[in-house]
């Protein structure tokens, strides 16, 4: 349950990086570099939860295939939600620093899917 509450943290101070750095503007928020701080933040949140559910081994990291891979073996349906938060939260937002409020919020809404079912996971 800790790994959860982590999980969400991670996601709400991302939520907040992008309400008070970030300048929304017509839709779009402006600062590049707090898009993709955000961006990076949530999509941490995300793998936290899913380390716990997965019962990821600790040592050395897995790649995003591990995830799709042990995430497709148990519903494929947080699997999309999950490729959803990779692609929104993680590149779009954390490499590219794209800032479009409904690309964000799709990724945002993934993300939050992909926790309740980890959640739901490790009760």
């Amino acid at each position: 349950m800790k790994h959860i509450l982590e999980a969400k943290r991670h996601i709400n101070n991302a939520q907040d990086i992008l309400s008070t750095k970030a300048q929304k503007e017509d839709g779009y928020y402006q600062d590049k570099k707090y898009i993709k701080m955000a961006g990076h933040t949530a999509y941490t949140g995300v793998l936290v939860a899913l380390d716990e559910a997965l019962k990821r081994p600790k040592k050395g990291r897995k790649s995003v295939d591990w995830y799709k891979e042990e995430i497709g073996k148990l519903d494929r349906k947080i699997l999309n939600y999950f490729n959803d938060v990779y692609e929104h939260l993680h590149l779009v937002m954390g490499y590219d620093g794209y800032g479009n409020e409904k690309v964000i919020k799709i990724g945002f809404e993934a993300a939050d899917k992909v926790i309740s079912w980890a959640e739901q996971k490790t009760l």
